[in-house]
């Protein structure tokens, strides 16, 4: 796949912070909005997020669900860089599990990341954006925010809450210049089911390829559209979920 970096520098001079960013799509994210010409700090609980350290790219070490992270991550982008121009929410986490089998532990561990962390960094990067009367908030969700599949509903309803939790934020930070979108993911060659399957990579490979488009997508394609949604190039959408899913969100019946 060819890429445009380097001819097009729609984040120059801004400032982001991406959760999730050791690998797969948040490290893709991150990577391309430094490329692209934004300081970034890189947030994640994998201690291997701190190979991405370079000049303008900081890494930081931390669990997005535990109280004080969020203000951490945001105050270091302040103290390093001088502001916080966008927030890109990528951190996730899949469940697979029956509803009858699930224990509330399970269904919090799911939810913490998914949904929690998100609203407390954006809480936060929102206090710092305000002021300046700009901002971008970029939310990774999914197709299964509006469909489902056995043994995920854990995960379906923390997309479709961060869906929702998307919509009702850019609500109140529209008043303020502050954009918020999501992007409806679909199937993505990640590590994201590594946690509890042997080759999860192989499986979202050929699972992609129930998509019309007859594939799974790459980190890196995931990474090119929330660099649009953070830039000034996106300066009328405010409360959308870009589906990016090959097709799956439309051939589903």
């Amino acid at each position: 796949m060819t890429h445009i970096t380097g001819e097009v520098q729609e984040v120059e001079g801004k400032v982001a912070l991406v959760t999730g960013a050791a690998s797969g799509i948040g490290r893709a994210i991150a990577e391309l909005l430094h490329a692209r010409g934004a300081k970034v700090v890189a947030e994640d609980i994998n201690p291997e997020v701190e190979g991405l350290a370079r000049d303008g790219l900081t890494p930081f070490v931390a669990d997005i669900t535990q109280d004080g992270a969020a203000e951490r991550a945001v105050g270091l982008a302040v103290e390093r860089f001088g502001r916080l121009d966008i927030l890109v929410n990528n951190a996730g986490r899949i469940l697979y599990k029956p509803v009858v089998e699930m224990t509330r532990e399970d269904w919090n561990w799911q939810m913490e990341t998914n949904v929690t962390g998100a609203f407390l960094h954006s809480r936060e990067a929102m206090k710092v954006m305000m002021p300046n009367r700009s901002g971008a908030i970029v939310n990774i969700a999914s197709y299964a925010a509006y469909f489902a599949f056995p043994g995920i509903a854990a995960y379906t309803a923390s997309k479709g809450a961060l869906a929702q939790l998307t919509r009702t934020l850019a609500l109140e930070a529209i008043e303020y210049g502050i954009r918020v979108n999501a992007i409806g993911v679909g199937d993505v060659v990640t590590n994201l089911l590594n946690h509890f399957m042997e080759d999860g990579r192989s499986f979202l490979g050929e699972h992609g390829k129930n998509a019309p488009i007859g594939r799974a997508a790459k980190p890196e394609e995931i990474a090119e559209i929330v660099a649009f949604l953070a830039s000034d190039r996106a300066s009328f959408m405010v409360g959308s979920v870009v589906m990016a899913d090959g097709g799956m969100s439309v051939a589903i019946g």
